[in-house]
């Protein structure tokens, strides 16, 4: 190839102005400065994040991978997003840091960008439970670090205390899961399709969040809308499956703004539920408002599950538990991002403090050859406060309000 038909390797969008970030300035300072201290710690001399999570969450830039890497180097006097040349100048306008754009036209460019501001022969941070193997050798083969320190728990512990910004923007995620959920109940009539009865509750979602967030990047959210034995699993997909008098039916709304997650999902019936159906449904009910309860600084996430546990067992339904009792909310959805360490299961050992934010989500699944089949689940976002927790979820639970009329 002629030296005029070469691209380079890498090379900077021209200037354009900023878009509107989810946060402001001070917001990403103050991560960044977090993150610095981490890297000071372990005495990095640059942290390679690779994850949407992490790269949406110390940048504002959430990326569409399709296949491709994409990253955020942070050194203690810079931090760089590097992207892809098919996102144009995208990337730059939605990082609060600078960005660097790397071609295909040679293979591993990325890497060669991340070395650019990394260096070589230093110690480097990087996200052990996001790099596959094949790219951990990259990083070894153009960066040849002296050391690599898995900087990902360090991130994670920094993620889990949600900022007072963060906090407002959960909220008005959840206000809006709240939508979502009644144009979903004015949706559910026998005959009617999950995915149709999805979409109401999808459009309702979206239309707001465009009317509260005009800046934002409108993307992701999503509902999924289960009925009879498709309630099963918490994550089973939307099907076309009609709606018939008698059924279970799970709602779960998930509004995304700015790649921040919120969700509410509910058990309801089309038509009174049988005698065991019911009994089922109201004990998880009382293990859900006695989880809610038992939020608050300085709660063990292992000994709340130990109370749910036992009246559960009370009740005989503690082997028809699926999975913990809730999870932790932030930058995360359904195909990235997680805080493991703030989980409501048995081995998590995690004090719970101030500005962490945390669902109480119990389910039960009862299965098909069994009285009651299907699965049961009430979720609701709780923000933990100086002397207890807030609960920011408003779409009321339980048979009083939840049986919807067949006619």
């Amino acid at each position: 190839m002629t030296q005029q038909m070469q691209r380079p390797d890498m090379f900077t969008w021209p200037e354009a102005e900023k878009a509107t970030l989810p946060f402001a300035d001070d917001e990403y300072t103050a991560r960044l400065e977090g993150l610095r201290a981490a890297m000071a710690q372990h005495d990095l001399t640059a942290v390679v994040l690779t994850s949407m999570h992490n790269i949406a969450y110390y940048s504002g830039f959430l990326y569409c991978s399709f296949g491709r890497p994409y990253g955020c180097v942070v050194t203690a006097d810079k931090a760089v997003t590097v992207s892809a040349n098919i996102d144009g100048g995208q990337p730059a306008r939605r990082s609060f840091c600078d960005n660097l754009i790397f071609t295909d036209w040679r293979r591993d460019n990325f890497w060669r960008a991340v070395r650019s501001v990394a260096g070589a022969g230093g110690r480097i941070g990087f996200e052990a439970d996001h790099l596959t193997l094949d790219q951990t050798d990259k990083l070894r083969a153009s960066l040849s670090p002296a050391v690599m320190v898995d900087i990902a728990p360090d991130t994670m512990r920094q993620r889990m205390v949600k900022s007072p910004a963060e906090q407002a923007l959960i909220r008005e995620g959840a206000r809006v899961a709240d939508i979502g959920g009644a144009a979903i109940r004015d949706a559910i009539a026998v005959g009617a399709r999950e995915i149709d009865i999805a979409i109401a509750g999808r459009d309702a979602m979206e239309l707001e969040i465009a009317r509260a967030f005009p800046d934002s990047e409108l993307r992701d959210t999503w509902v999924w809308f289960q009925s009879g034995l498709n309630t099963d699993g918490a994550h089973n997909p939307v099907t076309t499956r009609q709606l018939q008098r008698g059924d279970i039916l799970s709602l779960n709304t998930f509004p995304m703004i700015s790649g921040y997650y919120t969700a509410l999902e509910r058990t309801l019936f089309l038509g009174e539920p049988d005698a065991e159906s019911r009994r089922i449904w109201e004990a998880n009910v009382a293990a859900h408002e006695l989880g809610i309860s038992l939020i608050k600084p300085g709660a063990v996430c292992s000994k709340v599950c130990e109370e749910i546990n036992r009246l559960l067992f009370d009740h005989d339904l503690l082997q028809y538990r699926s999975f913990g009792y809730g999870h932790s909310f932030g930058v995360l959805s359904h195909y990235y991002g997680r805080e493991a360490g703030l989980e409501l299961r048995e081995d998590i050992d995690t004090v719970m403090a101030p500005g962490m934010v945390v669902s109480m989500e119990p389910m039960l699944t009862i299965p098909a050859e069994a009285p009651g089949a299907g699965g049961y689940r009430e979720h609701d976002i709780l923000i933990v406060t100086e002397d207890g927790a807030e609960n920011i979820t408003g779409f009321p639970y339980g048979p009083d309000h939840n049986i919807i009329d067949p006619a």
